[in-house]
């Protein structure tokens, strides 16, 4: 069913599948079909209105308008039950949220709004009790009775959820087929056509026929009947009819015309980013123990830092008291960095999962993902920094001119900016977060080593200068360093100046800065951008 649906990663896939005689395209497919995944997969922070919203405005054609569109909501939510579940919110599977047969029922539901012709489902009833498994069915037969075709995958059912189906493509072990054909009322059909076979036992009043066909198709009982059913299913009228159709739907209708979709998706690029925006907007509102916590921790580190280094910007005297004001910055990118990009990962994490259905399903190209993903960092990382620079400044006692206190926001924003985006940059090159958080911790290492802080740029030994120039930390100190010590023209005991010393020691020079800015800046829109294609060009799920 992967390879019908084209959601197939791994393995080789050998001949052609047509639709109504045409070669299948599978942007095209798409558009036209729905996939229900074994696995719910759904974005944890957002309601079970907002997920059919998201989806109805993404797969619905653009001719569609919003009041059509949420009456098509409301329609889907009434069919799979989810009416009374409207403002809950998702959640992880067996964490919080959703039960299983909830979110299994959302599953349908997200693919329903996108008004598809046939709707694939990947075992609807695993892992459910039979109360829960009954209201899927009952469900997914709510679904045929509006005119879609469904294909489902399954498992042992049971005789109520058997009955539920019209059609049986049943295989046996290395994929040769028993059975294809009508299931009959009651499986009258199916009954009929194994109970003709020579040696076959008749089923027993009340026994589920679905049981039964198992126990007498078995390979131990092909072996005590001396039958092979795939060869007796080759051998009889059923099989030709079923060629005959099949050959007769391989040739397009005199007259007609393949499907075609003038864009490859059904919104613009530009609708396409502001709903991944949207929902990212919800995700991260709703989601306190990312956001709040990393406020709670920003705010409990610059009192802490504040403390610690009390009134230290202010002293000029000796060489110390610069090292101690430089240890303050260079302590404050490491700690805010480092949990910045460290408590990205899993959120990142989790919604790559959902890129990968909703991308699959036609709703959208990579970049609107990333960019979604990447705006909406910006403006809680300004509040953070916000927060941490007036509570630091003002009790380390930088120099208060609106210059240095720009400059000092501005390099502290786009570090912890840079230092985010780089944490989702990892994410987006491995398979997972866990892999992501080694593969980072060993740059957080090097970059600590070169940041010009325990070693400075002036004592590197010249042939590992070179990744001085390219550690984002090191221009981040250089940037904050110089802008407030840079142009201070007061004497230390040793004689010199304090922007001599600064330029001496470190190599740091005032009239630099603004290139400095310039170089922070590349590095956030350089992870950024690695960012957005990793997710564009890397597919890590595998089926």
């Amino acid at each position: 069913m992967d390879v019908l649906a084209g959601r197939k990663t791994g393995g080789y896939i050998e001949g052609s599948i047509t639709i109504s005689g045409y070669p299948k395209k599978q942007e095209t497919f798409a558009r036209i079909a729905g996939y229900c995944e074994q696995t719910d997969i759904h974005s944890p922070h957002v309601t079970v209105f907002e997920s059919l919203q998201y989806s109805a405005w993404l797969r619905l054609p653009p001719e569609v308008d919003s009041a059509t569109r949420q009456m098509f909501v409301e329609e889907v939510m009434e069919l799979v039950e989810l009416v009374p579940l409207r403002e809950a919110l998702v959640g992880l599977p067996g964490v919080n949220g959703l039960s299983t047969e909830q979110r299994k029922r959302l599953t349908i539901a997200v693919e329903l709004v996108a008004n598809p012709s046939i709707i694939f489902m990947d075992e609807p009833t695993s892992g459910l009790d039979a109360r829960a498994a009954a209201i899927v069915m009952r469900t997914v037969r709510n679904t045929v009775d509006t005119g879609r075709t469904v294909v489902c995958t399954i498992h042992q059912p049971s005789i109520d959820i058997f009955d539920a189906f019209d059609e049986l493509f049943l295989l046996k072990r290395g994929g040769e087929e028993i059975y294809v054909g009508p299931l009959g009322r009651h499986s009258s059909h199916l009954i009929k056509y194994f109970e003709e076979i020579d040696g076959v036992h008749k089923i027993k009043d009340g026994y589920n026929p679905a049981t039964w066909m198992l126990e007498v198709t078995s390979a131990s009982q092909e072996a005590i009947l001396g039958v092979n059913f795939a060869e007796v299913y080759k051998n009889s009228e059923l099989y030709k009819s079923n060629k005959e159709m099949i050959k007769e739907s391989s040739k397009p209708i005199p007259g007609s015309s393949d499907i075609q979709f003038h864009t490859q998706y059904s919104q613009s690029f530009w609708t396409q980013c502001m709903a991944c925006l949207w929902k990212q907007h919800w995700s991260y509102w709703r989601n306190p123990p990312y956001t709040a916590v990393r406020f709670m921790f920003t705010t409990f580190i610059a009192l802490m830092f504040g403390t610690i280094f009390w009134d230290m910007g202010s002293k000029r005297e000796k060489k110390q008291d610069l090292f101690n004001a430089m240890g303050s910055m260079y302590a404050a990118i490491l700690f805010i960095g480092v949990q910045n990009a460290t408590s990205v990962q899993p959120v990142v994490s989790i919604e790559r999962t959902v890129f990968y259905r909703e991308r699959a399903a036609g709703m959208y190209s990579a970049l609107p993902y990333a960019f979604g993903q990447v705006v909406i960092e910006i403006p809680y990382i300004f509040v953070q920094t916000i927060v941490y620079g007036i509570i630091v400044y003002a009790m380390i006692g930088f120099e208060w001119t609106i210059v240095k206190f720009f400059w000092y926001l501005f390099f502290m924003y786009f570090t912890f900016l840079y230092f985010t985006f780089y944490g989702m940059m990892t994410v987006a090159v491995t398979p997972n977060h866990n892999f992501a958080a080694i593969i980072s911790s060993a740059f957080y290492a090097i970059w600590n080593l070169f940041s010009g802080f325990i070693v400075p740029k002036t004592r590197i030994p010249i042939w590992w200068r070179w990744y001085y120039y390219i550690c984002p930390i090191a221009w981040t100190l250089y940037g904050l360093v110089a802008s407030q010590f840079g142009d201070i023209t007061d004497r230390l005991d040793s004689g010199e100046t304090v922007g001599e010393f600064i330029h001496d020691f470190y190599g740091f020079e005032y009239d630099f800065i603004k290139y400095v800015a310039v170089i922070i800046v590349g590095f956030t829109v350089l992870f950024g951008f690695i960012f957005a294609y990793s997710i564009k060009a890397f597919n890590f799920q595998r089926r």
